[in-house]
């Protein structure tokens, strides 16, 4: 078996957002947004995907947009590459549909809450540890909650080290999934004994693919491709302006926002590389998926 990955918008959309998708979402949110309680029952995915049907630009940067039975709306994105101002993208884009729930003359009665959860391949909080953290409407000393109408979720993936041996929560399992998908040549008995996660990894295998979304899924890989390789656009750049410096200093910090800090030994590897070795690990920097295999390729490539 061949996996392909989850984290982009084509698969995300496919695996979670599809007509057949409701009990993997379900099983999904219960894990991250409900910390492994059996709290949402059902759901509406709203907007769901359809095979074939490609979308150059993201609608308000929503991957999957579904309405829980308890009310709330959930609005989640999967995200790769840490854009400019990206943090600020996150809250207006939950303000924006938090408002636009009220047409003409309609009251505040009507508002519903608003989860936006995110998960992101790269580190934002490097002042914690935390992988999954909640962020709310809370008075500044005391901490109580102004009322639970917009809540934003952070998933961190590249702060998840567990190995599939480790795995204890259904999280874990979810996020493993996300994380190392397209890594796994069976699928794991751990995996499977979550029915949800077993139909999500069949959605994901590559042989159950037609050729428009093989196609599909190869426009948005080659996308992706392209997006990276603006670092190594910033190497010519340094290169134009006799300052080579800039290249390894854009590379390190990609580094700290994907795995977080760097240890001083790699960090020299990382300066002394050559410039057609930085351009190589500029281009390679984003398929690395832990500290470990950053330090594997400098043992390489160094």
């Amino acid at each position: 078996m061949k996996f392909i990955s989850p984290k982009t918008d084509f698969a995300f959309k496919k695996i979670f957002a599809s007509i057949h998708s409701q009990n993997i979402l379900i099983s999904f949110l219960n894990a991250i947004v409900y910390n492994n309680q059996n709290i949402i029952q059902s759901l509406k995915i709203i907007n769901p995907y359809n095979p074939g049907v490609t979308n150059t630009m993201k609608d308000t940067y929503f991957d999957v947009k579904a309405v829980l039975d308890n009310g709330s709306t959930v609005i989640i994105e999967m995200q790769v590459l840490n854009v400019e101002e990206f943090e600020k993208r996150v809250i207006y884009n939950l303000a924006k549909a938090y408002g636009n729930q009220l047409d003409a003359g309609q009251g505040y009665m009507m508002l519903q809450p608003f989860i936006a959860l995110t998960i992101a391949d790269f580190v934002l909080f490097e002042k914690t540890e935390k992988m999954i953290t909640k962020f709310g409407l809370k008075e500044e000393t005391e901490l109580f909650n102004y009322q639970d109408e917009l809540t934003l979720m952070f998933v961190e993936l590249p702060k998840f080290k567990k190995e599939l041996s480790a795995l204890e929560t259904l999280s874990d399992k979810w996020i493993y999934f996300l994380s190392s998908a397209p890594n796994l040549e069976v699928i794991p008995e751990s995996l499977e004994e979550v029915s949800e996660i077993e139909a999500a990894l069949n959605i994901a295998n590559k042989a159950n693919l037609s050729n428009e979304e093989l196609e599909e899924l190869e426009q948005e890989e080659k996308s992706i491709r392209d997006k990276k390789g603006q670092i190594s656009l910033a190497r010519k750049e340094g290169e134009e302006t006799g300052i080579g410096i800039g290249i390894v200093k854009q590379i390190l910090r990609q580094i700290r926002r994907q795995f977080g800090e760097i240890a001083p030994e790699v960090q020299t590897q990382i300066e002394e590389l050559s410039l057609e070795k930085l351009d190589i690990l500029g281009e390679e920097i984003f398929d690395l998926a832990t500290m470990a295999d950053l330090e594997n390729w400098l043992g390489n490539n160094g």
